[in-house]
């Protein structure tokens, strides 16, 4: 009876495995299987124990990462254990071979555990980076390969004039910080639902966007969100400054519709807070675009500050307002941090990259600027204006 329970767990695994394999070779080798994917079974998901998770008031994912890292830390050790009774000849035999059966318990356990994780993470994230972008589902044909300078400086002028306009209209307390009096959470869901009545891929239901616990930890790998393919959540620093999060929350939601490139969900996220009438959201989208299109103008006229500063001027008060995290913060999470920082960042940094080129960004993490030409086509070829 044993072995025939091993061997269809066997036959289980090694089916399940196959699965993954070929769900991946789909994705890469047939053009449309993620399109398909993404319209008719991602959804379920979501729809599915997405709410089930929505139903605690903490980060499931975060809960679950955080049982994975100890696993596998306990893995590693346990394996060193292993090794150590190999080497030593007077440890007792009998405790020998209960320790190898109980370490051989543990890892067919983690085995399996891996092996959901690889399926988690195909149907839920890998398969996604081969899907039909929301660009080209939606602005296909309507805009170009390249702009020039005159057309990024439309642009980029026009964000800088939204940002000092709004900059002014904030409710502050008496130390010049944005005072926000609404449901957050709420208002990024009510503002993804309506822009998805302009581009259906965006509608439906979403979970309700959930702080991290580990937001010091968050800081310090300079992220702003997260989406848990374990738990179909969507994640965000709650220790960063408050005009990050509306459109953090938005990027966040969007991936929980199948758009998982960061420069895209930068983009739908900036288009959900723009069209809103809260102009604390409407801030917040315009500064979250803002650097990555001043960068770019300085860039192309060759770092000349002269020629730079012929433009529109940023505030002061609006580069005080886009800001990651509060000095204060900084200096408590240094304090507290158990590594620091910049070798958190380094290896979060090195994460990122890795995982982004082996799903085909092919430039990596530069991939998050290329929200500038998603901007450029959306004003200059779809809206052929700047007005709002």
């Amino acid at each position: 009876m044993k072995s025939t329970k091993g061997r269809g767990r066997k036959i289980t695994y090694s089916v399940i495995a196959g699965l993954v394999v070929l769900l991946n070779i789909a994705a890469w080798c047939f053009s449309g299987f993620s399109d398909w994917y993404i319209a008719h079974v991602f959804p379920i998901w979501v729809n599915t124990y997405g709410r089930f998770s929505g139903l605690f008031p903490f980060s499931v994912g975060e809960i679950l990462l955080c049982l994975g890292v100890l696993l596998t830390v306990a893995a590693i050790l346990l394996a060193l254990v292993l090794f150590a009774c190999i080497l030593i000849p007077a440890y007792r035999r009998r405790e020998k071979k209960r320790l190898f059966m109980g370490a051989g318990i543990f890892y067919k356990i983690y085995a399996w555990i891996f092996l959901g994780v690889c399926l988690i993470m195909t149907l839920n994230c890998t398969l996604l980076y081969h899907g039909n972008t929301f660009n080209n589902r939606y602005f296909s044909g309507m805009g170009r390969d390249s702009y020039d300078l005159e057309e990024l400086l439309i642009v980029r002028n026009f964000v800088v004039c939204r940002c000092n306009e709004l900059c002014g209209q904030m409710e502050r307390d008496e130390n010049g910080d944005i005072i926000y009096r609404g449901d957050m959470e709420q208002e990024a869901i009510r503002i993804m639902q309506a822009l998805g009545e302009k581009y259906d891929g965006l509608s439906g239901f979403y979970p309700r966007p959930k702080p991290l616990l580990f937001s010091d930890f968050m800081c310090q790998q300079y992220m702003q969100g997260y989406y848990f393919p374990f738990s179909m959540e969507a994640n965000y620093n709650d220790v960063m400054y408050l005009m990050n999060k509306p459109a953090t929350l938005c990027h966040e939601l969007a991936h929980l519709k199948g758009y998982i490139y960061e420069d895209e969900a930068n983009f739908i996220g900036f288009l959900a807070c723009v069209s809103s009438d809260d102009l604390v959201f409407q801030y917040s989208g315009y500064l979250s675009v803002l650097y990555y299109l001043d960068n770019d103008f300085y860039d192309a006229v060759g770092g000349d500050l002269e020629r730079y500063r012929q433009e529109e001027a940023i505030l002061p008060q609006v580069h005080a307002d886009n800001i990651f995290v509060k000095q204060e913060d900084w200096d408590r999470i240094n304090e507290e941090a158990l590594i620091d920082t910049e070798i958190v960042e380094a290896a979060s940094d090195s994460f990122t990259e890795a995982s982004l080129k082996l799903n085909g960004v092919e430039d990596g993490m530069i991939s998050y600027n290329r929200v500038v030409k998603l901007l450029l086509q959306y004003y200059l070829d779809v809206k052929s204006g700047c007005e709002e």
